[in-house]
């Protein structure tokens, strides 16, 4: 093992390779001194481990604690600094909270605690989609939202999110799968149309017709012809939606290379996750070139001044989340609206077409 092929983290003691490993991606070691003893030790570095700096961290401490009970290691004791009663105070709520959190995994538990702060920040704009939808029930507005993006992008997470409270009554999602013999004989949106919302009502498409855009072509489900005919007709018909009073939303979930492969181990490994895996799946890194192209024909063709595309960073699932909300949001006016919320987008992870065009110019990694 060369240690030139290392550099620090943030965490002392704690390295990580400067090369990724096209299936581990990359290797931490941990270094050093105990007991007048030298440690060196790979952690982790299997499919399963999908170790990022803090976890790792967590590893080499572990690591650490093992030797420490192994060679019954003496420290000198410190006195030990009284804490304020208001500190106690707060330990002892923090405690009974987290109930016996020494048995859990820390990583888990740190997740855990994320999360409860991710939902009480995203319940704020749910709230606003709750009147958004009472709005358009008052109104008879019809609104429609595509929800598109590369496999395991975060487009069913996102969905689950945006409805988590809504009225099923005035909401509907539709994740159409193959084509019958009959829609294969039908023009081609004729299928998409069946499913259009009535008044007051939203529709919801995990994928829509733009699957004619990238999917279809990159696997070969459709013949070139059929294939520029939906790129040259695709913006027409969707003005068309807009002039007879439409609420047209377009989402692209862009997820990096890296991240797309995590999640892919990630139903490998979680039992409760393999249903999502298929065969598609498996093939998406190995095609991610050919869907990139794909990805930037559609953007640069099909985006328009009715319809426009939303760019959605969806590596930080909450934060994409956060903006896919933000974007529904700022579609219409709505009453009662929360003006203390923040609806501007974060241009981290909201993006327009012409910047994320621009980035995949110089470089494939979205």
């Amino acid at each position: 093992m060369n240690l030139n092929d290392f550099e620090k983290t943030s965490f002392t003691g704690l390295y990580i390779s400067k090369i990724s490993h096209k299936t581990f991606g990359k290797k931490y070691i941990t270094r050093f001194q105990l007991s007048n003893k030298r440690y060196l030790k790979v952690l982790g570095y299997t499919i399963a481990d999908k170790l990022d700096d803090k976890s790792a961290y967590y590893l080499m401490q572990r690591y650490k604690t093992s030797l420490s009970s192994a060679t019954k290691i003496s420290t000198p004791k410190k006195k030990i600094k009284k804490i304020p009663s208001s500190h106690e105070e707060e330990n002892k709520i923090m405690k009974s909270l987290l109930k016996d959190y020494k048995t859990i995994d820390p990583f888990a538990l740190e997740k855990g605690i994320q999360k409860i702060f991710d939902n009480e920040e995203m319940k704020q704009y749910q709230i606003e989609l709750i009147k958004l939808q009472t709005h358009l029930d008052k109104t008879k507005k019809k609104m429609i939202i595509l929800f598109e993006g590369r496999d395991a992008s975060g487009k069913g997470g996102a969905i689950r999110k945006i409805t988590r409270y809504m009225n099923s009554r005035h909401y509907r999602v539709v994740a159409l799968g193959k084509p019958t013999e009959t829609q294969k004989n039908q023009w081609f949106f004729q299928k998409y149309i069946e499913h259009f919302p009535t008044g007051g009502e939203i529709v919801l498409f995990d994928r829509s017709w733009y699957n004619r855009a990238m999917v279809e072509p990159v696997f070969g489900f459709c013949t070139k012809e059929q294939h520029e005919i939906f790129m040259e007709d695709v913006t027409g018909f969707e003005n068309d939606l807009v002039r007879q009073d439409i609420i047209l939303i377009k989402l692209y979930f862009s997820v990096s290379k890296d991240e797309q492969l995590q999640r892919f181990d990630s139903r490998k490994e979680d039992p409760l996750k393999q249903w999502k895996l298929s065969e598609v799946d498996l093939q998406a890194q190995d095609l991610w070139d050919e869907f990139s192209h794909r990805k930037y024909e559609m953007l640069r063709r099909t985006n328009s001044k009715p319809a426009p595309w939303n760019i959605v960073r969806s590596d930080n699932k909450h934060k994409s989340r956060i903006e896919a909300v933000k974007v529904i949001l700022n579609s219409i006016d709505y009453e009662d609206k929360n003006h203390a919320l923040d609806y501007a987008p974060n241009e981290e992870y909201n993006i327009s077409v012409q910047k994320e065009l621009s980035r995949m110019r110089k470089k494939k990694d979205y």
